[in-house]
C-alpha cells in the first residue's frame, strides 16, 4: 500500500497538534488499525535526497502519539520548537513499526512553514 499523501501546513511559534486515524478495510466497513505496541518516526528535509534532517519526530521524543487501538497518529510540535524553525519548506514521510518488526510508510508529502509576524 503506497504513504498516504499529506501536505502539512505549520504556523511557526505556533503549536502544531494534528490527528490522523488510520483505518483499514471498504468505506462501510473501515476499522481502526491497531497501532498498541507501535512506534513511529517522521523526517522532515529540505528535500528528499537531503542529508540534512531539518525536524525529526518519534514516539519517543513525544512528537508522535499513537492512540492504541483507536488507530489515532497525533503529530504534537511545541510553539517553542516551530518558532525555532528557520525553514519554509521541506519534504517528510512518516513510518509505523509494529512490534513483530514490520514497517509501513503511512504517509508522506510537503510541508509548509507560515513564518511568524508576531514574536514575544
Amino acid at each position: 500500500m503506497p504513504a498516504h499523501k499529506v501536505k502539512l501546513e505549520i504556523d511557526q511559534g505556533a503549536t502544531f497538534d494534528k490527528t490522523f486515524t488510520w483505518k483499514t478495510g471498504t468505506k462501510a466497513n473501515a476499522v481502526p488499525v491497531d497501532l498498541t505496541g507501535c512506534k513511529a518516526r517522521a523526517q522532515f528535509r529540505e528535500d528528499i535526497e537531503s542529508d540534512v534532517v531539518l525536524l525529526e519526530l518519534t514516539t519517543e521524543n513525544n512528537r508522535i502519539v499513537l492512540g492504541g487501538p483507536t488507530g489515532e497518529i497525533r503529530i504534537l510540535i511545541s510553539a517553542t520548537d516551530t518558532a525555532a524553525l528557520r525553514w519554509t519548506g521541506a519534504v517528510f514521510d512518516l513510518e509505523i513499526e509494529f512490534p513483530d518488526g514490520t514497517v509501513v510508510r503511512r504517509m508522506a508529502g510537503g510541508v509548509m512553514v507560515s513564518p511568524e509576524v508576531t514574536r514575544a
